[in-house]
Order: structure tokens, then sequence, then C-alpha cells
């Protein structure tokens, strides 16, 4: 018996020495097979020991390291690190300054997620097993590790196990791997590897124990359980195997208790499989049916039926996670909705474990994640363990660490051990002031609660003032420095001690400072901060301290006096006397006046300027309406003069040129009915302003040669909007605008057509039309906006018609609140993207960063940097505000712009009912050039009955415009009469 299973450990061991040179080149598949098998020998030959009854290890020739080499060996094929010999010694060196670089980079910022990936790399490709093991310790210490970098530190540690302590230090490890994400691969490893110790003293059920907090863990995931559950079905049936030729020599008592009650545990195993909804679970059952001795018990088949309905109630949403892509999170949260209807705990638990493996940073799934354990299940290590792990994986999220605190408080946690997750929460780096103020004011609920106030005094008491007075602190050195404002604009933590000084202390002197030093911050014209303070005397102060705050509230409140001004007449008909009374009416008499005085003034303000306002707006439409009407009549007069010149020329042969029109006509247009409609058409689309109509006359010079260029007109096709996009911005001074845009565009697919604009003269507009052969290309051209040609800033936008869409507008960046993107102010304008991007880079992974320039592509020293996560924008925030480049101190916040504002229609400002409200109106671009009044103040000379318009010619009265168009028709020589009196 024990030559057999001496034979069985050799056997087994030269079958693993062989495997990796034999079967190095095989698939993945395989290669677990093969480990399987080998473990599957090693347990039996181990078995032995425990079944045996006259087993010697001495005899046997079995050691206590047999399975840590057999793993080792069985492992190395797909897990040991490969060995790389550099040819040069100068790569050797170049990773030697890398190292350097990164750990000196460490030193300054130790969240550098990057930074410790790549130096762990690095040292583990320069075989500095020492430093790597250390690299390794600080960055757990710090993050959370993913499934690989756990996986690959552990082969590296197993690789140098080479004795028992070695082996409990890597029990240790995969204890801390299992805890930050569920992994089944790694609680896999950790069964297989366990199996290697039975030999020691106890392994046999360190193996049981570990498969069983593995199946606990993920022998529910529908997908990778399976695996989990044929580990231990394999390493059960193994020590079956070994048992079964000696069991025929065992008494009935003895075979009972060892061979029967083994093979019993493997039945157990199929049994609570079967029960599972898992994948593959038919060939499960068909092994189970093979490897059963009888019939399949009908409670298990009942199970199993049962088991099966499940899958199918399941299996819609484990493919939606098979086909989406990760993160998956709208998948995940789906599943987990259906987790919650159907109520069972270890299920809702494992779906919340597989969401966070790839959605560890969204601060929302941890928190509901908490909330539901909190409220639920309540078991204090899985909820305190939950708590940790998201304030690990992100810490900038102040709610995860109050309720991180409260859970520690709710479970009695030790004192110093809460105080020390609050200071961990205090450096975590928050990117709001208001955040800060929120985990104050629970660490300081948590100390009220603490403490006895039915004793005068007590240390709890005197903590918790002090923790007052350093809050109060904190927010106006710390917080307030660095976002310039404390987060707490109505002073709630100074109240919450106000209240607490009064009302459980009995201290109303201390809560009466309190009060005066809030309202010295900017309070006192608030009256609800009044007549808070106001009740607050009322419960516990007295009739004459509240007689004071409220005489003092009809003084200093601005936005509601006549709300305190009625609490200080119902005090005074109540509990004053006569006099009280007197003095009370007068004061909120004068006070009311005064207000009423104040407010009728900014009323007839207002109403002034809303008049001018409106004033304004009927101007600018009568100086429109002229100006159209203008157009128009010199349109007649200038076809009416170029027939007169042709009549001209015929009778006398006139060689005198034409005297030049003082108005450009639309590009690439000629006169024709329908004109305005055409070019309203061509013109009127996204990210184009129409060109003026009227131009400088000619200079004599310009007179030499003809200056026109005959271009055909092209109407515009809105049926092919979809095709083509509108570019702008572009250098007046480009050269052929088809042959230098067209290689740009075909990046995006088949260019049909580029229309470049050109005026009457042949110069470039500075924008064209892109026609592409299909839509997809048009939409990805949309991604050359803002790319450089020729020095300036191209900007590319869909072809929309603004006449059929006006409200349509095109802003490409985000203008909500982006918690992982930077607003960098402050930059000289010097600084280069890739300057900046090598700075910014020291503090995260940098996705996107874009410097701000103006429409002729100059930098306004501003800049936006996106980064991957929020944690790494918050560290940078930190680092970089108040940085100098280049001699100029730059500011970063995180990136919350201003709204815009967007005016309003000018149909619907006026309300029904109401008078007109109106309001400047200005285009998508500003205030335009045409709107600044060109007539020298000197020369503007108002008229009685003919108000002028502001940027335009006075309007005429009413029928002036019909008037003048039946004017006499001008000849060439009134023109040229004309020209030159000018």
């Amino acid at each position: 018996m024990a030559t057999a299973a001496a034979t069985s450990a050799s056997e087994s061991e030269a079958e693993l020495k062989a495997g990796p040179e034999a079967e190095g080149e095989e698939d993945e598949a395989k290669a677990t097979r093969t480990r399987r098998k080998v473990l599957s020998r090693a347990v039996a030959a181990a078995t032995y020991k425990t079944m045996g009854p006259e087993w010697d290890q001495q005899e046997e020739g079995v050691s206590e390291s047999d399975g840590d080499e057999e793993y080792a060996m069985a492992s190395s094929a797909e897990s040991s690190p490969g060995e790389y010999e550099w040819e040069y010694d100068e790569e050797e060196e170049k990773n030697q300054l890398e190292i350097e670089r990164l750990e000196e980079q460490l030193s300054i910022n130790v969240y550098d997620y990057n930074c410790h990936v790549d130096l762990i790399r690095l040292l583990r490709l320069e075989g500095e097993l020492t430093k790597v093991r250390m690299a390794r310790q600080k960055m757990s210490e710090i993050f959370p590790l993913t499934e690989e970098l756990w996986l690959e530190w552990l082969h590296d540690e197993i690789s140098m196990a080479l004795d028992s302590m070695d082996r409990e230090h890597v029990y240790d490890l995969f204890e801390k791997a299992v805890q930050d994400y569920i992994c089944p691969n790694i609680w896999l490893e950790y069964g297989q590897y366990s199996v290697g110790g039975i030999g020691q003293k106890g392994g046999l059920e360190k193996v049981r124990s570990v498969f069983e907090r593995a199946l606990s863990s993920v022998g529910l995931h529908m997908t990778k359980g399976l695996a989990i559950w044929e580990a231990y079905r394999e390493f059960e049936s193994a020590i079956v195997e070994a048992a079964r030729p000696i069991a025929d020599f065992l008494s009935p008592f003895d075979r009972e208790q060892t061979f029967d009650s083994q093979l019993e545990k493997v039945h157990s195993l199929f049994r609570r499989q079967l029960a599972i909804p898992l994948y593959d679970m038919e060939a499960t059952f068909a092994e189970y049916e093979e490897w059963s001795e009888g019939p399949v018990p009908e409670s298990v088949i009942q199970s199993y039926n049962k088991a099966l309905q499940q899958l199918q109630k399941y299996k819609p949403y484990e493919d939606s996670l098979l086909k989406a892509e990760a993160p998956r999170l709208a998948e995940y949260q789906a599943y987990i909705d259906f987790e919650m209807k159907i109520g069972d705990p270890a299920r809702i638990q494992l779906i919340f474990e597989r969401a966070l493996v790839e959605n560890c940073l969204v601060p929302d799934l941890w928190i509901r994640y908490s909330q539901y354990l909190d409220r639920q299940l309540k078991v204090e290590d899985l909820v305190l363990s939950v708590h940790s792990r998201a304030v690990r994986n992100c810490p900038w999220t102040v709610a995860l660490w109050s309720r991180y605190l409260l859970a520690l408080e709710r479970y009695r946690v030790d004192h110093q051990m809460i105080s020390a997750t609050f200071e961990k929460a205090l450096n975590a780096g928050f990117i709001q002031a208001t955040d800060y103020v929120e985990i104050w004011q629970a660490y300081l609920d948590y100390l009220r609660r603490r403490v006895d106030f039915k004793q005068d005094s007590s240390k709890e008491l005197e903590e918790l003032r002090s923790a007052f007075a350093r809050a109060l602190e904190y927010l106006k050195q710390e917080v307030e420095e660095r976002f310039n404002e404390s987060g707490d604009p109505s002073c709630m933590i100074m109240q919450n001690w106000a209240r607490i000084e009064a009302r459980l202390c009995n201290n109303m002197q201390k809560a009466r400072e309190l009060w005066d030093s809030i309202m010295t911050k900017g309070n006192a014209k608030f009256a609800n901060m009044w007549l808070e303070y106001y009740n607050l005397e009322r419960a516990h102060g007295d009739t004459q301290h509240c007689r004071k705050a409220l005489h003092r509230a009809v003084q200093c409140t601005s936005d509601y006096p006549e709300h305190v001004c009625e609490v200080l007449l119902t005090m005074e008909r109540t509990e004053g006397t006569l006099e009280d009374w007197d003095i009370a009416v007068q004061k909120t008499e004068t006070r009311l006046a005064r207000v009423n005085e104040q407010r009728i003034k900014a009323a007839e303000k207002e109403a002034a300027l809303a008049q001018q306002e409106e004033e304004k707006t009927e101007q600018r439409k009568r100086a429109r309406a002229e100006k159209k009407a203008l157009k128009k009549k010199r349109k007649i007069r200038g076809a009416d003069k170029r027939k007169a010149d042709e009549d001209d020329e015929k009778e006398w042969g006139d060689d005198e040129e034409e005297p030049p029109s003082k108005h450009r006509r639309v590009e690439n247009s000629v006169p024709a009915a329908g004109e305005a409609q055409d070019r309203e058409a061509e013109t009127g689309l996204v990210g184009e302003s129409t060109p003026a109509d009227v131009s400088s006359p000619l200079k004599p010079k310009d007179k030499a040669g003809p200056l026109k260029r005959d271009v055909p007109k092209v109407p515009h096709d809105s049926s092919k909007d979809h095709v083509t996009v509108f570019v702008s911005n572009l250098p007046y001074s480009m050269g052929e605008p088809d042959g230098k845009l067209r290689p740009l565009f075909e990046t995006c697919g088949e260019v049909v057509e580029i229309r470049p604009i050109f005026s009457n003269r042949g110069d470039f507009r500075g924008y064209c039309y892109v026609e592409f052969k299909e839509e997809k290309s048009a939409l990805q051209a949309l991604e050359l906006d803002r790319r450089n040609v020729e020095g300036r800033p191209m900007f590319v936008s869909p072809c929309v018609d603004k006449s059929k869409n006006p409200d349509f507008k095109v802003f490409r960046y985000s203008t909500a609140l982006e918690k992982h993107k930077l607003f960098i102010s402050g930059l000289p304008f010097s600084c280069t993207k890739e300057e900046l991007e090598e700075i910014c880079k020291a503090h995260g992974t940098v996705k996107d960063l874009r410097l701000v320039t103006n429409r002729a592509g100059k930098p306004k020293g501003l800049a936006y940097v996106e980064y991957e996560n929020e944690s790494q924008a918050s560290q940078a925030v930190m680092k970089m505000d108040g940085m100098t480049i280049k001699e100029n101190v730059i500011k970063v916040a995180i990136s919350n712009p201003p709204q815009r504002k967007v005016p309003e229609k000018p149909e619907a400002r006026k309300a029904p009912g109401g008078p007109m409200m109106p309001r400047q109106i200005y285009g998508a671009r500003g205030k335009g050039r045409t709107q600044l009044a060109l007539l020298p103040r000197a020369l503007q000379r108002p008229s009685a009955t003919v108000p002028q318009a502001e940027n335009g010619p006075a309007p005429h009265p009413a029928g002036a415009t019909s008037v003048a168009s039946e004017a006499p028709k001008m000849s060439n020589a009134d023109f040229a009469k004309l020209l030159l009196r000018k």
C-alpha cells in the first residue's frame, strides 16, 4: 500500500516535470485539464496518509513541500513571469533610470495609479524581486488591485515559496486578494494551491474550507461558478478513487466512517450544484448519472428541473452581459433590479459584486450596494468590509465616507478607529468645498452622540467643543484657501454648535456669542437667520434678548423686512408694555417706509430701463425695415442704370466706364427673379453669417481692369444636408480651397463636392460646403472641428437650414459640471499643448487636452484637461492649483462653466395681458459690428418728432417708404455728379 502511494506520487512529479516541455505550446484549456489531473493524483497520494491504517510518512517519501513543487510546476506554463535577456547594457541602464524617475514621482504623488503599475512592471523585468514585493505592498495599501495584478503577484510569490512559512505568507496574500473584488479565478487558484499543502497538519480541512468559502462567494456565478464546483468535486473524487482499493480491506465500521462518508461528500456536491442555475448544467447532470452507481434520486431530479426553469429566467440578463461591452453598467443595473425583485440576498450580493468589478469607480453603485447591506443583511463583517472597499475605490465621494462613519458607529467600533477613518476622509481630496462641510457635520454628529449631557463636564464634551472649534478653523484656512469659499455660507456648523450649547449645555452666553459671529459673516440681511436666532432665544433665553434680537433684525433685514416686523409686533402685543409697543410701531413704520421708498425707486429705474430697451428695439426694427427697402430701391436703380449705359454706348459710343456700384451682391449670384430667396437658402445655414451687402466704393486705381469673377451660381440643395457639413473660419488668403481641403476630408469618406464661396470680386469668403457620398462620412467629418488649417482653427458643423430650425445651436463642449475635467486659467501664451500635457500627466491619465484659442488660432491662456476619472482630477487640482509655469501662476479648478444665456424670442417676451418686457437680443456670437453707432455724437441732432434709430438712418414718417420708392430714376450723369461730390 505504501509502495503504491509512493509510485503514484512519483508519477505525478514525473508528469509535472515533463509537462511544461511537452505541452508548453498547447492551448489554455488543455493546460488547465493537465493541471487538474496532476493535482488529483497528488491528492490521491496524500490521501493514503488520512485513510491508510498503517501509513508511514517516511516510507512513502512524500514531504510537505511536494505539493508546492507540483503546483508550481503545473502552473508554470501559464503563470511564471517571462525572463528577458537584454542585448545591450544601454537598455538596462535606461530601465534603471526610468525606475528612479518613477520612484521619485511616487515620492511626490503617492496616488499616481499608473506610476505604481509601471514601476512594478519594470522592477519585475529587471528581476528585483524584493523591490517588486515592496512596490506591490505599497500599492495594495493605497489602491484595490485588479484580478490581473493579484494573479501576477501570487504566481511570483508561489514560485519563491520554499518552506511552510513562505506557504503561510502566500495564504495571507490570497486572503487579501479575495477581499478587493469578487474574482473566480483567484478563488480557483487559491483552492488549487491549498491542495499542495494537504500533507501538512490540518491540510485537508484547509482545502475544504477554502473551497467552501469559494462556493459561498462565487458558487452562484452563472458563467464562472462552474469551474469552482468542478475543482472541488475533482478534489473529493480523487480522495474517493484513492481510497477505493483499500475499502474492501476495512471493517464495516471503518468503511462507513471513511470510504462511505467520503462517497457521500461527492454525492452532496453533485446535488448542491444541480440545485443551482448554472451554464452547462445539463452536462453536469449527465456526468452525475454516469458517476452514480444507482439511479438519480427523484428529489435531485426535481431540484435540477427547478434550477433549469430559473436558468431560463436569468438567461436574458446573462446574454445581455455577454453581448455588451465593458463596463456594461446599464445591463448590470437592469440585472440588479431583477434580483432585488426576487429578493434572494446571496444572489443580490453576487450581482452587486460582479457589477463593481467593472464599475468600481461609480460612486452611485457603491452607495446603492452599501445601503442594501445596511438596511437588509446587517452582517457586521460584510457591511464594514463593503464600506471600506467603497472609500478605497472612490475616495473623492463624501457620501461614502459619511455612510462609513455611520456604519462604524452603528456596530460600536472603537473610537480611535472612527477618528482615524475621519482623518483619512479629510485627506481624501474632495472636489467641492461643501463636501468638507458635510464630512465635518457627520463626524460632529457622532461626537455629540457620545456625550452624556447629564454631567456638567466630561471628557467627551470637551472633545466635542474642541472638534467644533477645529472644524471652523479648518474651513477658514484649508478649505477657503483652496476653493475661495468656506462651503458653509449659512454657518450651519456654528448654528448646530449654538443649539447644542443652548439646549443641551444650558450655556446661552456661548450660544449668543456664536450667533453674533454668524451675523457678522454676511447673514444679517436674511430674515430667516434672525428668526432662527429669535426662536432659540425664545426657547432657552429671555424676553429681553428676544426683543433685542428682533429690533436688530428690523434694522438689518433686507429680503423680507415685513415678516420680521410682524414677529416683533406680535411679541409686543402679547408680552410688551405700552412703551415697548410704541417703540416697536415707530421702528417698524420707519423701516417699512424706507423700504417702500427704495422699492419704488428701484421699480422706476427698472421701468425706465425697460422703456429704453423697448424704444431701442423698435428703432432697430424700423432701421432694418428701411434698410431692406433701401436695398430694394438700389437694386432697381442699378438695373435702370445698366440699361441706360447700354443705350448711351449704342448711341454715342462713349468709352467711359460704368461707375462702380456701392452694393456688392451675395457671392456666386446673378440678378434674377427670386434672388433673395436663393441667397437666403444658400447662406441661412448653421455657423454661417451672411456677409454685408454694402461695400466701400472702389478706389480709382481699382478701375483699371475687370474685377468680377464669372462664377456660376450653385443653389443649395437642402435635401443633401444630411451628407453635407459647413466649414468656416478658413483663411481668406487660402488659394484653391478645393485642392487643399479635399485630402483632409477624404480621410472621413468619399467626397462628392467641395463648394467654396467667393465674392463677386473673386475673393474667397472663408467658408465652404463639403458634400459626402454617405451620411456616416459627414458625421465623422464633424470630428475635424477645431483642426488647425494654415494657422487658424477650422470650424466644422452640421449643415442645417436655420430658417427652418431657428433654435438649432451647435456647441461642441459640455456646459455642465464635469468632475473628471479641469479648467486651467492664467497660462502663458507661449505654453504649448505638449508642454502642458507633460505637466498634467504626472497626476493621472490624460484622456484629452484642449488649449482655448480665438478665431485666429491665437491662445487665450486657458485650457481644459480631461482625466480618466474623478480621483485623478481631484488630485491634479490639489497639486497644480497655484503652480508657476513660465513665471505665470495658474489657477486650476474642476470644470463647471456658467450657464449660457439664451436670448428670448421677440414673440415670447410679451406676456399675455401684460406689457412688453424688452431685452437686448444679440446674435449667437454676441454683439455684432453693425450695432455700433458710426455717426459722431457732435453731428447727432435729436429730432422732436421723429425718433432716431440707434445704428442706422432716421426712420421716415409714415408713407415715406412708398414715396421714396416712387422717386424719379437717376441717369448716369446724376450718378457721376453724386460720386464726384463725395
